[in-house]
């Protein structure tokens, strides 16, 4: 089984197991989360495999983190992820790309993320949760960060906390790759 389809299906097994636990029906994950019914059926099919925002909406939805979303294992109280299976959610042509590194429950989702981006590039996110908190390490080059239309310069060595419940987006408008790391917590699902 490739890794795609090792994803795709714990995507299935999760998105049901987590909306049974919660108790949404699909019309209210759908609505929760802002994507069909449709969609939803066929990821809890194991038929599609969605865009990385679609994921992110569905994990917000239910108030847990992408980790847990693509987790094909129920885990120990200690988790140890090989550098082999951390997962690359995003990337460009030009080399930018995004690994989620590792995540946990603790109380709503928590995410730590390794990003590098080339120059001239950007990502957008959309806002997430009300309470939801990102912070930003620069490991190299100088990341903009922009929330809710301001731009912030945060250079190498410097570090960035900020409310990600407002659009906000990633770039690297400097001449040399930008790698940072990433940290998600969002509210546990009321």
């Amino acid at each position: 089984m490739s890794d795609l389809d090792l994803l795709t299906q714990s995507l299935a097994r999760n998105v049901k197991h987590w909306r049974a636990a919660r108790g949404f029906t699909l019309d209210v994950l759908a609505a929760r989360a802002g994507v069909s019914r449709g969609m939803l059926i066929q990821i809890e099919q194991a038929r599609t495999n969605p865009s990385l925002g679609t994921v992110v909406k569905i994990g917000d939805a239910l108030g847990i983190s992408i980790t847990t979303l693509l987790d094909y294992e129920q885990g120990p109280k200690v988790r140890v992820v090989p550098a082999d299976q951390v997962v690359r959610l995003w990337h460009t042509d030009a080399g930018s790309h995004s690994r989620l590194l590792a995540g946990a429950e603790a109380p709503g989702p928590l995410e730590m993320w390794h990003w590098r981006m080339m120059p001239g590039e950007s990502s957008d996110s959309d806002p997430h949760p009300v309470g939801t908190v990102e912070i930003v390490h620069v490991t190299a080059g100088e990341l903009t960060l922009t929330v809710d239309g301001t731009e912030y310069r945060v250079p190498a060595g410097a570090s960035a906390t900020f409310e990600a419940d407002a659009p906000h987006s990633y770039g690297n408008q400097g001449d040399v790759p930008t790698e940072w790391m990433l940290a998600v917590s969002v509210p546990p699902a009321r």
